[in-house]
């Protein structure tokens, strides 16, 4: 069979990211997955059943550090001698598609899941547009994973349209709402959750998942809450996910904060977010940046209404009073009134909940979105014999 690379700067992103589908072209073609070292590299290999090379990358400015990735992908690229190089994330991105092209793979496939240089400026921009349109211009095709990721890339010139595709709805591996839905979870093991980390049953919860930074709005996350549980009792803000205190750390005052206010509780990184959840009632979800957020799939497939910024993916799988709420980025006021209406408003809730799931299941089926990506490869195939 031929064979197929598939890059992520860090393990945890082929595990998580893009769980199953590697399994999926395991069927059609021989995948081997490529990331940074660690033991999530060898969870990939038994989870998805495919070869795992390490190769060291790192998600910072590190030229040295980045040449030897280079020649290390590169001779890996001429060993093995792959149909298709595909690289996501962005340093997976400009190190693969180099490489992939010096080694003369013909086909070079990078999926662009949100841009680390929208919150960026001055001289560090203008590397980081620098660094976009290397990749860009190295790979064969280009698949944003959102409409409005594919119109930034346009209006920045990175490409030209011809190059640029978005599979299916958008998202880089939809969602499984088989294993993301809220009748595998009764009554009573969501109260057992609760009563775990602390929350009563009457209370109503907000819910944010993902990596506790500030470009993940959650400096405004915290105001906004704080205010609002200043107003109702029977509030609690559950954070799910790490913080990560070297790229992009929170303010300290709200680190002080979550550290000191009994409503808000942070539960670090868990495996299985499910059961958060299920015994949740709203996903708030202020993020400055996306590609496709799996959060807010994740939490409509689990029948939860979400608050988001008006940034691309957000708003795309979000309609505004149909399945949450979208306010503007970087907005305190605004993030704290749409928790105040979600919370007060019954009749708003209990639509926004009927309308969560069915919107997730009708437009971000997994099974759909792995289909999609496997006839692109096919039409590789063709055009390789022509």
């Amino acid at each position: 069979m031929k064979k197929i690379v598939r890059i992520t700067t860090v393990p945890q992103s082929l595990k998580n990211l893009l769980k199953g589908q590697l399994r999926f072209m395991n069927r059609y073609y021989t995948v081997i997955g490529v990331s940074s070292n660690g033991p999530a590299l060898a969870e990939v290999s038994e989870q998805e059943g495919v070869a795992t090379v390490p190769i060291n990358m790192t998600r910072t400015i590190s030229p040295l550090r980045d040449l030897v990735a280079i020649f290390k992908l590169y001779t890996l690229f001429k060993k093995e001698r792959p149909f298709i190089v595909h690289t996501h994330t962005p340093k997976a991105g400009i190190l693969g598609m180099v490489a992939s092209k010096l080694a003369r793979i013909p086909f070079r496939l990078h999926t662009v899941a949100g841009m680390p240089l929208l919150e960026t400026h001055g001289v560090k921009r203008v590397v980081l547009n620098i660094v976009e349109r290397i990749t860009y211009s190295c790979s064969t095709k280009v698949y944003p994973n959102s409409y409005g990721l594919r119109d930034i890339i346009l209006s920045s010139r990175f490409c030209n349209s011809d190059k640029l595709k978005v599979i299916c709805n958008g998202s880089s591996n939809g969602i499984d709402t088989e294993f993301f839905n809220p009748s595998h979870f009764s009554a009573s093991s969501d109260e057992n959750v609760r009563g775990e980390i602390g929350i009563d049953v009457e209370d109503f919860v907000f819910i944010y998942v993902g990596r506790l930074v500030s470009d993940k709005g959650i400096n405004e996350l915290i105001q906004a809450f704080r205010q609002l549980a200043d107003e109702f009792s029977n509030l609690k803000l559950l954070l799910v996910g790490p913080f990560e205190k070297d790229l992009d750390p929170l303010e300290e005052e709200t680190v002080k904060s979550i550290e000191e206010c009994s409503d808000v509780i942070p539960v670090g990184y868990v495996n299985d977010v499910r059961p958060y959840y299920a015994m949740a009632d709203v996903l708030a979800f202020p993020s400055y940046r996306e590609g496709f957020p799996n959060a807010v799939m994740q939490a409509g497939a689990m029948g939860l209404p979400c608050i988001v910024t008006n940034i691309n993916g957000c708003n795309e799988i979000i309609e505004n009073e149909v399945n949450g709420l979208i306010i503007n980025r970087k907005s305190t006021t605004e993030l704290y009134s749409a928790m105040k209406r979600i919370f007060v408003e019954s009749s708003l809730f209990k639509k926004l909940v009927m309308n969560a799931r069915p919107m997730i299941e009708s437009r971000y089926n997994q099974r759909a979105i792995w289909e999609s990506i496997l006839v692109e490869y096919k039409s590789f195939e063709k055009d390789s014999v022509k």
